[in-house]
């Protein structure tokens, strides 16, 4: 078993990739040694702000024996072909959500990971956050009693006014769904366990769109996926929960209820690593609010407590397999909303265990 700090590899310097890198390189365990692009310059540049020793291609990248631990963060249509070439080089992966568009190709990726020994994680890691983790220990201590339903929103009227480059959010591997969606089903199965059946039903307002910022703001571009998707998710140990994921709303609003036998729990935004959680007793009387109890880290604490796990031998939480449930489940949404019927999800995932209290990103423990 190796020692020190893991080797990291960033493929992909698109506007993702400052929060990653502000944060990785910020992790004692982690040791970020190159970031690829296909633009090369901006690759540089997005090394250089960050102090990373080298910037080139993902060839080069991929060459290169000291890099343990790929991060990539390419569109999501690269996501399995850029995450199969990092694995035929011997290195793990961590993918941006989602894991894949589609559940063969996903199967592919997570088949080859455990054929060669190699590690295959995913975001969202949210829900690894102080802000997820303490709502979720009330939860699991019963505060709301057990668990029988939820509730979650997210509307917006899109994100093509502020991305400069929008148009992927509005294709395959795009949409409220597949971009939003990862967030708030992956808290869902953390909280409710695995998703059962989906009936759902979507559609789009607004044939196509324009960039509203950025060089080429006053672009317009198609969009070819539903922008309103709205689900009923049934779990497998019993519960459902209500879904509506919009770009269409010019009313903002994010909700994530867990209502249970003695009280309801407001959650943070699944999106967000912070926020307090709200509990309100069945029996009435004054909400309680559970400020969030952890560490301060955000964006790329999935890829530190994947590394941490290589080095110990032990499971990572944001598994490919539960990111592999979760766009199962979306799969079976779209499948529902295709054809019009409820759709029953194949696969099944486990919760990973909650992240120790004392659990410490800027501690060195390698």
């Amino acid at each position: 078993m190796s020692a020190g700090p893991v080797r990291v590899g960033v493929i992909g310097a698109g506007t993702i990739s400052e929060t990653y890198l502000r944060n990785l390189t910020s992790f004692p365990d982690l040791d970020v040694r190159m970031v690829a692009d296909l633009d090369t310059d901006r690759a540089a540049v997005q090394a250089a702000r960050h102090g990373v020793p080298a910037a080139g291609t993902a060839h080069e990248l991929l060459a290169d024996p000291a890099v343990e631990l790929v991060v990539n963060l390419t569109i999501p249509a690269a996501h399995v072909d850029v995450g199969l070439a990092a694995l035929e080089a011997g290195k793990h992966v961590w993918a941006e959500k989602p894991l894949a568009l589609d559940r063969p190709s996903a199967r592919k990726l997570l088949d080859r990971a455990r054929e060669l020994d190699l590690r295959v994680a995913s975001a969202p890691d949210t829900v690894l956050g102080a802000g997820l983790q303490t709502a979720r220990r009330a939860i699991d201590a019963g505060l709301i009693g057990e668990p029988r339903t939820a509730l979650a929103l997210f509307q917006s009227p899109g994100p093509e006014s502020w991305h400069p480059a929008p148009e992927f959010l509005f294709q395959s591997g795009g949409g409220p769904l597949l971009d939003m969606g990862p967030y708030y089903l992956t808290a869902l199965v953390h909280l409710l366990g695995s998703i059962h059946r989906v009936t759902a039903t979507g559609g789009r307002a607004r044939e196509t769109r324009v960039i509203g910022s950025g060089p080429r703001a006053g672009t317009e571009f198609p969009v070819t996926v539903p922008t309103t998707v709205t689900a009923l998710l049934e779990f497998a140990r019993g519960g459902s929960a209500q879904v509506v994921l919009t770009f269409d709303s010019a009313l903002p609003r994010t909700t994530l209820e867990i209502a249970g036998t003695l009280g309801t729990a407001v959650l943070p935004d699944p999106n967000r690593f912070d926020g307090p959680t709200l509990l309100h007793p069945l029996a009435g009387g004054d909400p309680r609010e559970l400020a969030a109890q952890g560490h301060p880290a955000s964006r790329g604490t999935g890829v530190l407590e994947l590394a941490r796990a290589i080095r110990s031998g032990v499971p990572e939480r944001a598994s490919g397999a539960l990111a592999y449930h979760v766009l199962d489940a979306m799969q079976s949404i779209e499948e529902s909303i295709a054809d019009r019927r409820p759709v029953v999800v194949q696969s099944t995932a486990e919760a990973p265990p909650t992240l120790p209290g004392d659990w410490d990103p800027y501690a060195g423990s390698l």
